[in-house]
């Protein structure tokens, strides 16, 4: 018997462990853009953190740049992790490793330039959006392929 681990292409198991990893080095260096946003603008969210600085220092928590890095940081949340679940899901469908490897390259270079026009250099609308739908629609592709797949 069979089990759906066997089928799974090398070249397209390596190339979702390598963006995957990207993209858990871009979600990582959020926290290190928001903290020198934090200290550029002196906006800290915890009296302690104000301290360090000055006695006389109060929490900021409406700093219009800390903000955008600090949901920047969350939109990733809510759609890398996505794709981490989904993309090991579309593999185990046996897919063809030549699109499998350019979905995960769109999402993982999607995100990447979602941080950069919306949270590192501002880019007006349209490019969030499209950066935004560039991650997206591989995903929900690969969501609905994996439900099909397995749906029989």
């Amino acid at each position: 018997m069979t089990t759906v681990f066997e089928n799974l292409d090398d070249a397209a198991l390596r190339s979702y462990i390598f963006w995957s990893a990207v993209l858990v080095v871009k979600m990582l260096i959020m926290s290190p853009i928001t903290s020198l946003n934090r200290v550029r603008k002196m906006a800290f969210a915890n009296p302690e953190d104000a301290s360090i600085i000055s006695k006389k220092l109060k929490p900021k928590l409406d700093d219009i740049d800390v903000e955008r890095v600090r949901r920047a940081h969350l939109n990733d949340l809510e759609n890398i992790f996505p794709f981490f679940v989904i993309g090991f899901l579309y593999l185990l469908t046996n897919p063809a490793p030549f699109l499998a490897i350019n979905l995960f390259r769109a999402v993982a270079v999607s995100r990447i330039l979602h941080t950069l026009v919306y949270a590192v250099v501002v880019v007006p609308q349209p490019a969030r959006f499209l950066a935004f739908m560039g991650a997206m629609v591989p995903t929900a592709y690969m969501a609905l392929q994996t439900i099909l797949y397995f749906l029989r």
